[in-house]
């Protein structure tokens, strides 16, 4: 398997994480890490369900990535999520050093790139556009119904 069909395998995680936020009527994001071909962390957007503007998918997932590993540092990691992270979440992808990114839709409103691209770990490598048009279809769909 090459390394965009391994990225594709995860990415469809990260969907079925997004899909159960759509589920539970948050904005369907959703985020795994995985270390040496294992998912060690998940995680779906639970800020409605939790009132906490903090619990996006990423922040879930990094969260339980670390408890699995027994420490903050992620460099050996890939996090794969569905939308280009905002600032606050690219900044803790930041602090965990996360050696991988890989994300599916760009997001040109809210993601970190539009602030600024210094802000992930310099050793961090970025690989966008993964399964781009599922994520993108998941999100457009969910604030279409919204409109509605």
């Amino acid at each position: 398997m090459d390394q965009r069909q391994i990225d594709e395998k995860f990415m469809r995680l990260a969907l079925n994480e997004a899909r159960k936020a759509l589920h539970e009527q948050e904005v369907p994001i959703g985020a795994v890490v995985v270390a040496d071909g294992t998912v060690i962390g998940r995680g779906h957007n639970l800020v409605e369900t939790l009132s906490d503007p903090t619990a996006h998918a990423e922040m879930q997932a990094l969260t339980a990535a670390a408890s699995t590993l027994g420490g903050k540092y992620l460099q050996k990691c890939t996090l794969y999520v569905t939308v280009e992270p905002c600032i606050m979440c690219a900044g803790a992808i930041g602090w965990a050093q996360i050696g991988r990114v890989v994300w599916g839709a760009d997001d040109p409103k809210r993601g970190f790139r539009r602030y600024s691209e210094r802000v992930l770990h310099p050793k961090t490598t970025v690989v966008s556009g993964v399964l781009a048009g599922e994520c993108e279809a998941l999100m457009s769909s969910f604030f279409a119904a919204l409109r509605n």
